[in-house]
């Protein structure tokens, strides 16, 4: 193939090369705060018009998913997938809730519950 046929960047191991950039029209920056271990959960609504990504996403968050999990499964960037997931909470086709601070996550009671459980298995 020629420099300037139309080509297609292929990699045996992965497959069709996308850049990153062009799944996010470009944008760098979410519009929500996201952290890698937020939760997103799609709500129902769909948005008038999706990219091939937003629908990948929206099907994945059907329950409650982490913003890493969903990065993994559409095999992309976190901060791609931020941005598309912050494309869909703007939208209300998504909503997410915040990482549980380090204090909760200390919680005494919870990790008493935790070693209780873990005992009986």
């Amino acid at each position: 193939m020629t420099v300037g046929d139309d080509e297609i960047w292929l990699d045996d191991a992965a497959g069709p090369l996308v850049r990153p950039y062009t799944v996010s029209a470009g944008r760098t920056r979410p519009t929500v705060e996201l952290d890698m271990l937020s939760l997103v959960v799609a709500t129902g609504h769909s948005p008038p018009a999706m990219e091939p990504e937003h629908a990948k996403a929206l099907g994945r968050c059907r329950t409650p998913t982490s913003v890493a999990e969903v990065a993994a499964h559409l095999r992309l960037p976190l901060v791609v997938t931020k941005v598309l997931l912050a494309d869909l909470v703007d939208c209300r086709a998504m909503t997410t809730r915040a990482p549980r601070t380090a204090a909760d996550r200390t919680d005494r009671a919870l990790l008493e519950k935790l070693l209780d459980g873990l005992q009986h298995i």
